[in-house]
């Protein structure tokens, strides 16, 4: 994951300045207007500017669904479009915003952020919601092929999505962005009962690459969706009409869920630092059993040492020198020797 997503203008540059950042073979930038009521539906895609002042007139709840957030020319002309303001543009463009909720005279803005797996590494989608009048506009920074099974319930009218109005169809994405983190979460959860099995059987420096890893992306994860917990404790408790009584428990259900999240990075987050405890421990515990083995092979040689050091000396005057078996004799003496300090150090279970 990246450390630090955020991309800012340079200092000094004027506020709501709409400016390109990053590659130029980003995802292109791809616009879609869905418009529903109990029994009709229509989507366009690359809507006129023409088309959408339409669509805000209409008695349809309009969505208009926009991908690959790069084109400031785009989001300029959309801004003009609906009213939106210059600053809140700007944070759409400058993706890695920190999650967030305002409330303007005629829209609410949300920031959240959207987590996905791609291969090993982890991915966050910004995703910018302006919320009016039977209206809502949705900006990804990514695909947007998270929304893509809400377009679908809304194209085939399943459940009661088409029924509700556009503070429902809030909630359905909020929510989309909320679980997102669920089978994130899960994968990382089975790599970390994989690497507490690795540590315990044999700890590897490996595994204390893959241990800092982890705990670098629970870390950026945290940073990332904890502060969605209080953007929708503020949606709900907001005195608006944006969320009345009858919805109340679904962004409930949308809070509760963010606690869970929260509180699973939390688990993994300490579950990690124990893991490093019992990575070090287990070192520790490695090198004791080595320096062991070593300290009583280097003192079952020293009285060893020290007989052939005897022996070794050129004195005329030895009269073990001369003895016939004399040689044979100082073996056995090491021998017995050497074995008598192995069966005492088993005794006392130094080995």
């Amino acid at each position: 994951m990246e450390t630090f997503g955020k991309r800012y203008h340079p200092p000094g540059t004027p506020p709501g300045t709409l400016s390109r950042h990053g590659a130029e073979t980003a995802n292109a930038t791809r616009i879609s207007l869905l418009e529903y009521s109990d029994s009709q539906f229509s989507e366009t895609l690359s809507p006129t500017p023409e088309q959408c002042r339409i669509a805000q007139q209409n008695a349809y709840v309009d969505w208009l669904d926009v991908t690959g957030v790069n084109d400031p020319t785009v989001i300029r002309q959309l801004g003009e479009t609906f009213g939106l303001h210059p600053l809140a543009l700007e944070d759409v463009l400058n993706s890695g915003q920190r999650p967030k909720i305002d409330f303007t005279e005629h829209h609410a803005f949300l920031v959240l952020n959207l987590p996905h797996l791609v291969g090993d590494e982890i991915l966050l989608e910004q995703v910018s919601l302006f919320v009016g009048k039977g209206h809502l506009l949705s900006f990804c920074s990514g695909d947007g092929k998270a929304f893509e099974p809400v377009r679908e319930r809304l194209r085939q009218g399943f459940g009661r999505i088409r029924s509700r109005g556009v503070e429902y169809l809030l909630y359905t994405l909020v929510d989309v962005v909320i679980d997102s983190g669920f089978p994130l979460l899960e994968d990382l959860g089975e790599q970390i009962e994989d690497l507490e099995e690795r540590v315990l059987e044999n700890p590897h420096k490996r595994i204390l690459n893959t241990l800092h890893q982890l705990k670098r992306d629970l870390l950026l994860l945290r940073r990332a969706l904890w502060p969605q917990r209080e953007v929708i404790s503020r949606l709900i408790q907001h005195d608006g009409e944006l969320v009345d009584e009858t919805l109340r428990p679904y962004f409930s259900d949308c809070y509760d869920h963010a606690v869970q999240i929260i509180d699973l990075i939390e688990t993994y987050r300490e579950m990690l630092s124990g893991m490093l405890d019992i990575y070090l421990s287990s070192l520790s515990n490695r090198m004791n059993d080595i320096m062991r083995v070593l300290t009583v092979v280097g003192t079952i040689f020293i009285p060893l040492t020290f007989i052939v050091g005897v022996y070794g000396m050129n004195f005329t005057h030895m009269p073990e020198l001369h003895w016939q078996y004399g040689y044979f004799g100082v073996w056995g003496i090491m021998i017995a020797l050497a074995i008598g300090m192995l069966i005492a150090f088993k005794r006392r279970k130094w080995l």
